[in-house]
């Protein structure tokens, strides 16, 4: 048994934002605590107090297994057989999502399929769907997936090039298991982004929503606290308790291929029929100073400001404000049933914590 692993990851960053994860040995992800204490013991150069030794060893059957473990819990053989255009944006997924997806039975179109280390989620993967969206237009696909870099997470993109979100993945691999009893309590975990249509859809049917910060470990943290066998972000993290405990958007992309195919609908049809999508828009403001990006909650101008929206939305919208756990960003997300709102005060509210925190420049994402 090993006593750890790491991953050299760029997750969904651009590739001068690269990072580490750290996994204990039982597998599962640092406890954040623990990811704040080594962070600091880094900046402080601090010896760990450990001497060179140990061992390590490569294993190349491990690709292999995982693939099986995947394709056993898919229906083989069930449902009409997609036309699927693969993002892989020069990630992890170059490593076996063709395979994967040709056993399962579908026809593939790669797009981004080496691995690139400099080119990694540049203008492709999960956080640049357009060109994915042209591609399934132009040959006719039934659908698009997009992956990041560590494909963990994926989104998706249906037949007439429109995105589909974590949240409608959520919503529609929920009610496949809710049908079939899975779902312990008819309950969902999901994270502080999901939109206001996706919750008050799921409670409408007699579901159950656990909501949690934003964040795969918070996700996973809730499920096993609440027996809660699905949760998810809108960002395409899903994760299923029967596979893992972290996200994985091969395993994702697999399970909504497949209910689609099995439904004998198109992908727009089932999201369609899913639930109404409060307009919802998410801006990024730069702050470099970290101090200032998590003292946010601080500067009453801003709260004065995040107040205003929310009266002026009442029960139908909402604002969330986060700093981003991987890049210098605040991240300002505004939601209302009239997208004319959501963009008034998404541009107040960006431009407003710009001025206060740090220099202008709101990148809208």
């Amino acid at each position: 048994q090993a006593a750890g692993g790491l991953m050299i990851s760029a997750s969904h960053n651009p590739p001068a934002d690269n990072g580490i994860k750290v996994f204990a040995k039982d597998g599962y992800k640092l406890p954040l605590h623990q990811q704040k204490d080594l962070e600091q013991r880094l900046k402080r150069s601090v010896p760990l107090g450990c001497r060179a030794g140990g061992s390590s060893r490569q294993r190349h059957d491990l690709l292999k297994v995982y693939e099986q473990g995947l394709l056993l819990q898919l229906e083989l053989g069930q449902g009409r057989r997609l036309r699927v255009i693969l993002d892989l944006c020069w990630g992890a997924a170059t490593s076996c999502a063709v395979s994967l997806f040709e056993q399962f039975g579908a026809a593939v179109t790669i797009l981004h399929g080496q691995p690139d280390g400099h080119r990694i989620n540049v203008g492709c993967g999960s956080t640049a769907l357009d060109l994915l969206q042209q591609a399934v237009v132009d040959q006719g696909a039934d659908l698009g997936i997009a992956f990041d870099g560590d494909a963990d997470r994926c989104l998706a993109v249906d037949h007439r090039g429109q995105p589909v979100n974590g949240d409608h993945i959520l919503y529609l691999w929920g009610g496949v298991l809710d049908r079939r009893g899975g779902l312990p309590d008819r309950c969902l975990v999901i994270t502080q982004m999901a939109n206001l249509g996706f919750r008050r859809a799921w409670m409408e049917r007699g579901g159950v929503l656990e909501e949690t910060p934003v964040g795969d470990q918070h996700v996973y943290a809730a499920m096993e606290r609440t027996g809660a066998a699905l949760g998810g972000e809108q960002s395409g993290h899903v994760l299923w308790s029967q596979h893992h405990s972290i996200g994985d958007g091969l395993m994702t992309a697999l399970q909504l291929t497949q209910l689609t195919a099995k439904s004998g609908r198109s992908l727009a049809a089932l999201v369609g029929e899913s639930f109404y999508s409060y307009p919802q828009k998410l801006t990024n403001v730069r702050i470099i100073d970290p101090q200032a990006r998590e003292a946010w909650r601080c500067n009453s101008r801003l709260r004065d400001g995040i107040a205003a929206a929310e009266a002026a939305m009442g029960r139908d919208g909402r604002v969330l404000i986060r700093a981003s756990g991987t890049e210098p960003l605040l991240r300002v997300m505004v939601e209302a049933r009239e997208a004319s709102m959501v963009e008034d005060w998404s541009r107040r509210l960006a431009t407003l914590a710009a001025a206060e925190l740090g220099r202008p420049g709101p990148q809208p994402s």
